[in-house]
């Protein structure tokens, strides 16, 4: 769908500014946006937005995100992204400098990920201007995890930083992406991918709910080729800044689960694409459904997926897959975007800390399984395989009761001696 002229979007970023003219006041911020040649109804937009942002209006800014063509342009954005993302004080919750406290074990693999980044915009600077873009971004994702050493840095973050950095400037944006760290994207840096994974299996039985037929075709196809889009909401996958700078309006205005939506209608899109492909061959299935079609129509797609969520909401999905997902899970701590903006920073911690505590309980109980089936298959007594099975499985629910699941329980240590233990006395 073409842009329509009366509601330009940036092709690029602004350009780098000079010291101190990053911190620009909401009036000037919008002033600038209303300066430009606007139709009627673009103009009365831009007010709509101008005016929320002055009032700090987060329903109204939820729905003018949503949208169509989102808050229209970064002018625009840094006034309302904050908002959204709660962190309007413009002041990270620690005053400490940043540079002053200990390494993260993660920031050598920052480095390397910096470095390959600013590949497909800003696609209008000098190789210096875009040093000095690289520069900012290691500091805004070093800093966050220095003030954070709980969250683990995971490949694609920087994708994800890097779109806040061009719209926010290098001085606004570290509060904002300890936000959205910690309250938004805080189920993918965990020590463990596992949770982000089960993001992924709402996806089947989302299609369930629209298109049954379609859901059974892809039936051998593991929903793992939507992990690299979602994991970085998108910013790794879409080359156009304009175009991920939109899609981040809604994103950061809607429930986390929104990018799962959004993958479906994005497959609901392609259905006669995917049903020319047999069933049979899931690796062809999996290699076309890893890429996104070019081009997007965007619009389209964010008012299909805003459809689908509020015709199927979480909640309604078959198979009990809402269930499954952890209470302290972002799809859930999320679930009313209003709450969200009420969030701490230390309750993003706390969920953090119960996620980790679940991730290890949920690993020991794995190893347990493991352990059970080696067994069942090393002695096949159908008696011993019976007291062997209630005993472990009261052994995991006895660990999992008193939380005595930690780290070192969680490997072929600890664990596995008591259980070995366990095996000797049945066998």
């Amino acid at each position: 769908m073409d842009r329509p002229q009366s509601l330009p979007e940036a092709p690029n970023p602004p350009a780098s500014p000079g010291d101190g003219d990053e911190k620009r006041e909401t009036a000037s911020t919008t002033a600038a946006a209303i300066e430009r040649p606007l139709s009627p109804a673009a103009t009365h937009k831009v007010m709509q937005i101008v005016q929320a942002c002055r009032n700090k209006d987060l329903d109204s800014l939820v729905a003018l995100a949503t949208s169509s063509y989102g808050l229209v342009d970064d002018e625009l954005r840094r006034a309302a992204w904050p908002i959204l993302l709660g962190s309007n004080n413009g002041t990270c919750d620690n005053q400490i400098c940043w540079k002053s406290l200990p390494l993260h074990r993660d920031e050598d693999q920052v480095k390397l990920d910096v470095h390959r980044s600013f590949v497909y915009y800003p696609n209008n600077e000098s190789d210096k201007q875009i040093g000095r873009r690289k520069e900012e971004l290691s500091d805004v994702i070093t800093e966050v995890l220095r003030r954070h050493p709980s969250l683990c840095y995971f490949q694609g973050y920087h994708d994800i930083v890097q779109v806040l950095l061009l719209v926010l400037g290098a001085d606004n944006a570290p509060p904002a992406v300890i936000r959205l760290s910690l309250l938004r994207i805080r189920d993918f840096m965990l020590p463990s991918l596992d949770v982000a994974i089960s993001h992924l299996h709402l996806l089947h039985p989302i299609l369930d709910t629209v298109d049954a037929p379609l859901r059974r075709h892809l039936s051998q196809t593991q929903p793992f080729f939507a992990l690299a889009a979602t994991l970085t909401l998108y910013a790794h996958d879409i080359q156009e800044y304009g175009d991920i700078a939109r899609l981040f309006d809604f994103f950061l205005a809607r429930e986390a689960v929104i990018p799962v939506y959004f993958f479906a209608v994005v497959v609901l899109a392609r259905r006669d694409e995917l049903l020319e492909i047999p069933p049979d061959e899931p690796e062809m299935l999996h290699s076309v459904l890893c890429k996104l079609p070019k081009p997007l129509d965007l619009e389209l797609l964010i008012s299909q997926t805003t459809i689908l969520f509020t015709s199927h909401p979480p909640e309604s999905l078959p198979h009990r897959a809402w269930r499954r997902i952890s209470s302290n899970s972002v799809l859930k701590t999320t679930r009313d975007p209003l709450e969200v903006s009420k969030q701490t920073i230390q309750d993003g911690e706390t969920f953090l800390r119960k996620q980790e505590v679940e991730m290890r309980r949920t690993k020991a109980i794995q190893n347990v399984t493991k352990l059970v089936k080696r067994q069942m298959w090393i002695y096949r007594r159908p008696a011993s395989v019976l007291g062997l099975a209630v005993s472990v499985g009261f052994l995991a629910w006895w660990m999992n009761k008193h939380g005595t699941v930690n780290a070192r329980n969680t490997s072929a240590g600890t664990l596995a001696e008591s259980i070995r233990r366990i095996i000797s006395i049945f066998t």
